[in-house]
């Protein structure tokens, strides 16, 4: 069954500018969908044409009229006063209203009326069918799914940030029970766990899921379908992210084998008929199979030259290191009147190490950073190498003079000569009238790009990042990837892109509870250890209990051995049911590098769990 088509759409916001030109595609029921394209291609222009928000110039647009339909970038306006949780309960409106009609009809069941006592059977039915009576359990279901506390449920929704307002929206949808769900970058404002918390949601939704996103960890993780907008069209992958880029190179290499073949053999024609125009001057039929060839020559069906997009040409200006510590941190320690944010933290970054400093939204990460730029007040000591010079890229971008246009902002703020100017905005991609736009007017990722630009005419060789491929489309991410692996020095960053992440880090700071836990490895290395303390957590506490059983001597005496030694021959077998289960599936994904690996560190944990059960079986036996 199809739940949305769409049939040669056509949007514009300019005659003669096309911004969705015949865009036509077909999503069936229960599609997860990953839309990609560059930012300004149209993709929620879509989503709000989809919605009924914006109105479209041509072609057909159907939504399935018996399914419900929610947008997550859409934030609705609600009463003044509202709190978080109202905003929350409000997905159960028609419930409520289910159950005030019951409440007024209990008072007028006492007359016996059969009339009443049907109505109130059938509200029954439907308040009991419509999840009534789980309503607390979904709100703190999804609640504790995307991180949001009890003291943020009691605080006004107004008084929130436009990213706490998307994940409260995001959770209010999820429990309206959408049957299509439209994704407009949902990862954005949401920490790791918040992801993963919501792809394990995505993957396990009965309904339709189109999802805006460049994060391509996630699209990885939910999509099973891309559809890429480009240049008005819509082109067709039938995988994930991963699958997207091994096709779309895939197509590119052979339509530019197709376009070499096709040119050798127009060249070829071409040198035949030149030479038989010329034996042609004297024979009218060697001149007539020359037109006749030159005919065949320009009715060939002939392939477009593909082609790639440009790419961002820039490398950091360097400064030299000289030393092995870049800095240290002597018992740290930072408060906001009686909260404290991080205690006794001591820490040690030496020359080329590249770190990923994770946390939930909240934890102080940013203060952290703005900490040890000296932006805020905490007590310890920070103490850095004599040659170390930083550059930063903060989350929020500020620009002193956002009246500037960007040609100006790099003359004043940079000091270099027009030429310089324009080549430098040039290898950032900046070109032709774009220069000349006003600071202030450019969209988020832009203006990162912008600073990014001037961050790298600086010599340096410390370089801190807080978010830095937020509002980034997938193509200037990679931009930003280039150019930061062609940087030698140090890096400390701050991401919940695990593309990212897992790209750059060999160093994992976790910051939680106050302090700061350091893992010295990658991070799939990170994300195995975590997983193996998860898994043998519950194994552990077994063996402190019964390690505590034996002190005090049960009454059971051997009984009690036997039993024990019999229940872990069967968490054995059961153990070595999961380590085997993993074999299949490591020969399966053989050629997926990402997916393989993955599959080793859960078989390594697997396999560690196993170990540990055994030497229990063994200590049991003596």
């Amino acid at each position: 069954m199809i739940d949305i088509q769409v049939k040669n759409l056509t949007k514009f916001f300019v005659i003669g500018e096309n911004l969705l030109d015949g865009l036509t595609f077909d999503i069936q029921e229960g599609e997860r969908v990953g839309i990609l394209g560059r930012n300004g291609c149209g993709k929620t222009t879509l989503f709000k044409i989809l919605t009924g928000e914006m109105e479209y110039d041509d072609g057909e647009v159907y939504v399935n009229p018996n399914k419900k339909l929610g947008l997550i970038s859409q934030i609705p306006h609600f009463p003044q006063g509202y709190t978080v949780e109202d905003v929350l309960r409000s997905a159960f409106r028609e419930l409520y209203s289910i159950q005030k009609k019951m409440m007024k009809l209990e008072g007028e069941m006492a007359s016996g009326n059969a009339d009443v006592l049907r109505q109130y059977d059938d509200l029954s039915n439907r308040f009991l069918s419509g999840g009534g009576y789980e309503m607390d359990v979904e709100v703190d279901k999804v609640c504790n799914g995307l991180g949001i506390t009890p003291q943020q449920r009691l605080q006004e929704f107004d008084s929130l940030s436009g990213g706490e307002k998307t994940r409260m929206n995001l959770a209010r949808l999820l429990l309206e029970k959408t049957d299509i769900l439209l994704l407009d970058e949902p990862t954005n404002h949401l920490d790791l766990r918040s992801v993963e918390w919501l792809e394990g949601y995505i993957r396990t939704f009965k309904g339709t899921v189109l999802s805006i996103s460049h994060d391509r960890y996630f699209l990885d993780q939910v999509a099973d379908r891309i559809i890429e907008i480009a240049d008005g069209h819509a082109e067709f992958y039938s995988g994930n992210y991963s699958f997207y880029i091994d096709e779309k190179q895939a197509r590119f290499d052979l339509q530019m084998k197709q376009y070499e073949q096709e040119q050798a053999k127009l060249k070829q024609l071409g040198y035949t008929v030149e030479r038989m125009k010329g034996w042609g001057i004297n024979n009218r039929t060697m001149y007539r199979r020359a037109m006749s060839i030159q005919h065949r020559m320009d009715r060939m069906k002939r392939t477009a030259k593909p082609t790639k997009e440009r790419t961002m040409k820039a490398s950091f200006g360097e400064k030299s290191f000289s030393g092995d510590v870049v800095f240290t941190v002597k018992n740290m320690q930072k408060q906001f009147g009686d909260r404290t944010l991080f205690s006794d933290l001591n820490l040690r970054v030496e020359g080329g190490e590249r770190i990923a400093l994770l946390g939930d939204n909240g934890t102080g990460k940013s203060t952290f950073i703005k900490c040890l730029l000296g932006e805020e007040d905490f007590t310890g000591k920070i103490q850095f190498g004599p040659t170390v010079k930083w550059g930063y890229l903060p989350q929020i971008i500020h620009f002193e003079h956002p009246e500037r246009t960007l040609y100006d902002t790099m003359l004043y703020e940079k000091n270099c000569s027009p030429q310089t100017a324009r080549d430098r905005l040039g290898a950032f991609m900046f070109t032709g009238d774009d220069v000349f736009k006003t600071v202030g007017n450019l969209s988020g990722g832009e203006q990162s790009r912008l600073r990014l630009c001037m961050l790298m005419d600086e010599k340096i060789n410390f370089l801190i990042l807080d978010e830095p491929t937020n509002h980034l489309d997938i193509a200037s991410r990679e931009w930003v990837e280039a150019a930061i692996e062609e940087f030698e020095g140090v890096l400390l960053f701050v991401s919940h892109d695990r593309y990212f992440i897992e790209k750059f880090a060999e160093r994992i700071w976790e910051l939680e509870n106050g302090t700061i836990k350091d893992y010295p490895c990658g991070y799939s290395k990170y994300r195995s250890i975590l997983e193996h303390e998860k898994m043998t957590k519950p194994a552990m506490d077994v063996s402190v209990k019964e390690k505590k059983e034996k002190k005090e001597k049960p009454k059971g005496g051997m009984k009690d051995t036997e039993k024990l030694i019999r229940r872990l021959e069967r968490e054995i077998e059961k153990q070595e049911k999961v380590v085997a289960e993993f074999d299949p599936a490591i020969e399966a994904a053989a050629a997926d590098y990402q997916e393989l690996n993955r599959l080793l560190s859960e078989k390594q944990a697997a396999e560690e769990v196993l170990m540990q059960l055994m030497e229990q079986w063994e200590a049991a036996q003596r």
